[in-house]
């Protein structure tokens, strides 16, 4: 199975161009969008999400994964093989947690370069090609490289700030609910967050957090958006979960 995770959105040919490619390379590989809006050009944010949603899928799945402001610069391509998924992208801190929370991981550098490669859209013309390549069960090529490399030391491992916003309003934090240890209601910029399990939980317009159904914890309205209520979006700091 092939993953996909970017920040292109669902407008735009770019999705449709990069699938193609792996269509045409690995025709009989599903292909899967794990998300098209990942926080665009924001590889900090990315990793956080590609860390908490990747573990629903089997050992052998190839992340295809495109959140990369630096493309067409001195930054590298690579292979992440960690806990047996690969992840193909940029080394741009984007695989550091998932790194970082991986019980065995091997590095490569992608070195194969074709020819006719856009200096804009290396998803398609270098890592789809590759991700297919993985896919169909070739082994990878490339140079063997110190997998901390792919690491990012400044980033916070449970960052207590908004790392996603969903259609809902929803605001979804950095921290992770294994990590957490606050049980009560708290208050953020004046208004009471009240501990729940799920939104049936409590009122109407009440603020709630709780676990989300990716093991992070989440900030939310009932009926309502949170990310209207506090002002918030990615980025913005919130209360800190692991006090």
């Amino acid at each position: 199975m092939i993953v996909l995770f970017t920040d292109f959105g669902v407008t735009g040919p770019y999705t449709g161009q990069m699938t193609a490619v792996l269509i045409q390379r690995a025709p009989t590989v599903p292909v899967v969008s794990l998300m098209a809006d990942a926080p665009a050009m924001n590889p900090k944010a990315s990793s956080y999400l590609l860390a908490a949603h990747d573990g629903s899928f089997p050992k052998g799945s190839v992340f295809l994964c495109v959140v990369d402001p630096g493309v067409g610069s001195v930054r590298t391509p690579v292979i992440l093989l960690a806990d047996g998924c690969y992840y193909v992208g940029p080394n741009n801190g984007l695989f550091s947690q998932v790194l970082r929370q991986a019980r065995q991981a091997t590095a490569w550098e992608i070195t194969t370069i074709p020819g006719n490669v856009s200096a804009t859209f290396h998803g398609r013309d270098i890592f789809a090609p590759i991700a297919a390549q993985l896919a169909n069960g070739n082994k990878p090529d490339g140079n063997l490289i110190d997998s901390a490399t792919l690491d990012r030391k400044s980033w916070n491992s449970d960052p207590a700030e908004i790392i996603y916003v969903d259609a809902y309003g929803n605001l979804m934090t950095g921290q992770r609910a294994a990590k957490s240890g606050r049980t009560r209601d708290f208050e953020w910029n004046g208004v009471t967050v009240k501990a729940a399990r799920t939104f049936s939980d409590v009122h109407p317009g009440d603020a709630i957090y709780y676990e989300n159904s990716s093991g992070l914890m989440e900030i939310a309205v009932r009926d309502g958006s949170a990310a209207q209520l506090f002002s918030a979006g990615i980025g913005t700091s919130c209360p800190d979960f692991t006090e």
